[in-house]
C-alpha cells in the first residue's frame, strides 16, 4: 500500500477518522474531506505525528462545484488518487413519515445519495486515466433492514448500495472495482450522543446483537482497507456488512 493516494470524505471523525488512521498506517497518503475544515485538520496532524503524509480538504459533497474543486485540489497536491472512500454522511430526524420535513428529506439524499455519486464521477475521471482505481462505499444495514420514522437515512443507504453495482459494473473495464461496507451499531460519537440523550439503549442493542457487543470504528476501518489491498482484486459489486450479525439474526 506503500505511496499510495487515497480520499476519504467525511474524514473528521468516527468511522472516517478510523478509516484515515488505518490508511495512514498502512503507508498511504491520505487526502482528508470534511465539511468542517477543523476537524480535517485535527486528523491530518494525528497521522502528521505519527509519520504519515496527509493534507485536508474541506468540501461540502453534496455541491458539485467543490467536489470537482476538492479532487482539482487533490490532484495538484498528490498527482492521482488510487482510492476514494465515501463515507461522509448525516443521520435524519427521527420522526412519524407525515411529520417529516421536505427540506430535511432532501439535504439527507444530497449528502448520503448525491454525495457520493458527485465524488465517484469526479475521481473516476483521474481513476480511468491511470487504468486503475478502488472505490468503497460507506452504506449501512439500514440499506438492507427497514427502520421506523427514518426513511430517507434507510433510502439512501439502500440506493448507495445499488450504485455501487452500477458503477462497478460500468467501470470494471477500467480495473477500478467498487464495492460497499454496511456498518451495524458502532460505538462512534453519535451512538454515544444518542445514548446519552435517551434515544437508545447500548444495552438494549448489545442484547440484540449476536455478538452482544457494538463494533468499533476500526472493524469497518480494517474491511475499507481489505477492499482496497490486492486480496480484494477479484472483489467487485459487493457490499459487506459489518454488523456482529444483527442482519443475519432472525430476532424475536
Amino acid at each position: 500500500m506503500d505511496h499510495k493516494i487515497a480520499l476519504v470524505t467525511g474524514g473528521g471523525r468516527g468511522i472516517g477518522e478510523a478509516i484515515c488512521l488505518a490508511m495512514a498506517a498502512a503507508g498511504i497518503k491520505v487526502g482528508v474531506n470534511d465539511v468542517r475544515e477543523d476537524l480535517a485538520l485535527e486528523v491530518v496532524d494525528r497521522i502528521k505525528k505519527g509519520g504519515g503524509i496527509a493534507s485536508s480538504f474541506q468540501a461540502d459533497i453534496s455541491n458539485e462545484h467543490e467536489v470537482k474543486f476538492m479532487v482539482e485540489r487533490l490532484l495538484k497536491t498528490f498527482g492521482r488518487i488510487d482510492f476514494l472512500v465515501n463515507n461522509a454522511g448525516i443521520a435524519d430526524q427521527i420522526v412519524p413519515i407525515m411529520e417529516y420535513e421536505t427540506n430535511k428529506w432532501e439535504r439527507v439524499i444530497d449528502i448520503n445519495q448525491t454525495g457520493p455519486f458527485l465524488c465517484s464521477r469526479e475521481v473516476a475521471r483521474s481513476m480511468i486515466k491511470s487504468n486503475f482505481g478502488r472505490i468503497v462505499n460507506i452504506a449501512s444495514i439500514c440499506g438492507f433492514n427497514a427502520f421506523p420514522m427514518r426513511p430517507a437515512y434507510c433510502s439512501t443507504k439502500s440506493a448507495v448500495i445499488m450504485l455501487t453495482k452500477v458503477l462497478a459494473i460500468e467501470w470494471a473495464s477500467f480495473n477500478i472495482n467498487v464495492n460497499a461496507v454496511a456498518p451495524g451499531y458502532i460505538g462512534t460519537e453519535m451512538v454515544e450522543n444518542s445514548a446519552r440523550l435517551g434515544k437508545l439503549s447500548v444495552e438494549s442493542l448489545c442484547n440484540r446483537i449476536p455478538l452482544k457487543r457494538l463494533g468499533s470504528p476500526k472493524e469497518v476501518a480494517d474491511v475499507v482497507l481489505f477492499l482496497c489491498s490486492d486480496g480484494a482484486n477479484y472483489i467487485t459489486g459487493s457490499t459487506i456488512v459489518v454488523d456482529g450479525g444483527w442482519t443475519a439474526y432472525g430476532y424475536i
